[in-house]
């Protein structure tokens, strides 16, 4: 997978993304990551990239003359183009496996109150969120979507069931995980975990990761019970 991010901080890349099993597969080329500075792309020496909204407000916004050089010289248009916005979709764990699939992505990263309406329009961008908050900028939020992604790739996890048991893949929460020392403080591995009978132990882990999923996230309960009407 090829990513490209359009940034005014390109030094924030990879970041954490070049540690543990992102980073070994980013030197493995199973992923490779290009850095295009939005300021290169500014018509004056300052290198602005911003101006005060029409019509009034605080913050300053992203200037589109300047964000569509910077697109016109480093988008082909293969891919998908990604700007991380509050108001964009919520990225899930399905849009997780949905953007694995792609062979490149292109993401804009914007500062200050946002960017301009008319590049969201002219390019036909496509607006993910990380939740109902606000971040500084869109390189945080880049670099987690990049994690969540990375990892879905063939060969990253090193073992593959790994992701297939995780939590938001069958819209319930993951079970409990123990390990040695079979006793902590008093505390013991529940007694079914160390039976070796497989049959038994799915089925004490789908409890409970039913039972946590009810309790948690009734939300995403009732997402699992409805699917199951279908």
């Amino acid at each position: 997978m090829k990513i490209k991010v359009l940034t005014i901080f390109p030094e924030l890349f990879p970041g954490f993304l070049g540690y543990s099993l992102t980073g070994k597969a980013l030197d493995e080329g199973k992923w490779s990551i290009e850095t295009v500075n939005i300021r290169d792309y500014a018509f004056d020496k300052h290198g602005s990239v911003d101006d005060t909204p029409c019509g009034g407000g605080a913050g300053m916004i992203m200037r589109p003359d300047v964000l569509g050089a910077a697109l016109d010289a480093n988008y082909n248009h293969k891919g998908r183009l990604i700007y991380m916005s509050p108001r964009g979709k919520p990225l899930t764990q399905a849009k997780l496996h949905e953007l694995s699939k792609e062979e490149e992505l292109t993401v804009i990263c914007a500062r200050f109150e946002g960017i301009d309406e008319r590049i969201l329009e002219a390019y036909d961008v496509e607006e993910i969120s990380l939740g109902d908050y606000i971040l500084t900028g869109g390189e945080q939020a880049a670099m987690i979507m990049f994690d969540g992604i990375i990892r879905l790739l063939p060969g990253v996890l090193g073992n593959d069931e790994s992701a297939t048991e995780e939590s938001f893949e069958n819209d319930l929460l993951e079970y409990p995980q123990y390990t040695r020392p079979i006793n902590w403080q008093g505390r013991e591995v529940p007694e079914i975990l160390l039976s070796g009978h497989h049959k038994n132990i799915a089925n004490w882990r789908k409890e409970q990761s039913l039972r946590i999923t009810e309790a948690k996230r009734p939300d995403l309960f009732k997402k699992y019970l409805d699917s199951k009407k279908v």
